[in-house]
């Protein structure tokens, strides 16, 4: 069950006496953020809104709609970082998720007895991961653990970020998710090319990704090779505030038009196939907001994350594109 740190929220509006306030996270903790919202309003009185809209990490916080609503304070939850530097009308709030990898860790230590492995998770798990190397460790196994780097703690990756496994790849047998996060392991399996596993303590499974993984790291690969047959790109910057990169997407501008390409610029919060059905005369498209935009979504034409947009450019100049995605951030 997801355990939100409502102290934070009601020492720090007790402390900072806001007229209102906002509130947002991950869609799984949806309804466990509007219990935190109704409670707020009972104590103190002030209006708390919940921002329903998806949400996928700290580069997806919505400050703006929270500007908007003239909220003096944005309680963003569920996505531990290690950074404070968002500003003061940001705060950030820590969701942990208590249930015990206990059981599921002791039937990870029989399968795989005597090898080496990268342990890894989300926010949600940090606080299992000291837990689960004991428990692996008594059973003879060798846990590593990279070190975070950014905005990642030791152990922990983003969907986009890959510091910690990516520090240890070369010296493990697999990389073993504390979770239940396809979405993670996959992009862990992808940046590494490691076997990869998810303990999952809902299901007290252990679920191999390295499959799923390969279909991704194949699709992303045909998606290059289409995009190298067109001749007018759409470039797509990304509104969302931490997924701005505008200074990128005027740098492959640069390069394709070098190359003999037509481009035009476009801008949209949410990268969606059906948005891009409404532009005509684009033979494929280069997205620089959120790497797995292109990765985990279907779409009618050839829309490239930048890494996947760098292989593109090699390609055109007829260069290796080995590896693009064996990098420890898809920006």
């Amino acid at each position: 069950m997801i355990v939100i740190d409502e102290k934070k929220i009601f020492d720090e509006i007790q402390k900072r006496r806001p007229v209102s306030v906002a509130l947002n996270g991950p869609d799984g903790i949806l309804p466990k953020i509007q219990d935190t919202a109704s409670r707020i309003m009972e104590r103190f009185g002030i209006p708390a809104y919940v921002l329903a809209d998806s949400c996928f990490g700290t580069c997806d916080m919505n400050t703006n709609g929270a500007k908007v609503l003239g909220a003096e304070i944005l309680f963003h939850i569920g996505h531990t970082v290690n950074s404070t530097s968002f500003g003061d009308d940001i705060v950030l709030v820590d969701a942990f998720d208590n249930i015990s990898f206990d059981g599921i860790a002791r039937k990870c230590a029989e399968e795989f007895s005597g090898k080496t492995i990268s342990l890894v998770t989300d926010s949600q798990h940090l606080h299992e991961v000291d837990k689960v190397r004991a428990i692996l460790e008594q059973e003879g196994i060798k846990v590593m653990v990279g070190k975070g780097k950014g905005q990642l703690n030791d152990g922990q990756v983003f969907g986009c970020e890959f510091y910690p496994v990516m520090e240890t790849r070369d010296s493990v047998d697999a990389n073993i998710f504390l979770g239940q996060s396809n979405f993670h392991a996959a992009g862990i399996a992808l940046s590494t090319n490691r076997p990869t596993y998810v303990l999952d303590p809902y299901f007290n499974e252990i679920r191999e990704v390295t499959e799923f993984a390969q279909t991704l790291q194949k699709k992303a690969i045909l998606s290059v090779y289409k995009a190298a047959e067109a001749e007018s790109f759409g470039i797509i910057v990304g509104l969302k505030e931490g997924q701005f990169s505008k200074v990128t997407a005027l740098k492959f501008k640069r390069e394709l038009e070098s190359l003999g390409k037509k481009v035009q610029l476009f801008a949209l919060t949410d990268i969606t196939d059906d948005k891009l059905q409404n532009l005509r005369g684009i033979d494929a498209f280069i997205q620089v907001a959120c790497p797995r935009i292109s990765t985990d979504n279907h779409f009618h034409r050839p829309v490239l994350s930048t890494p996947q947009a760098n292989a593109l450019v090699r390609i055109l100049k007829k260069e290796n594109v080995d590896n693009f995605l064996q990098v420890p951030h898809w920006l």
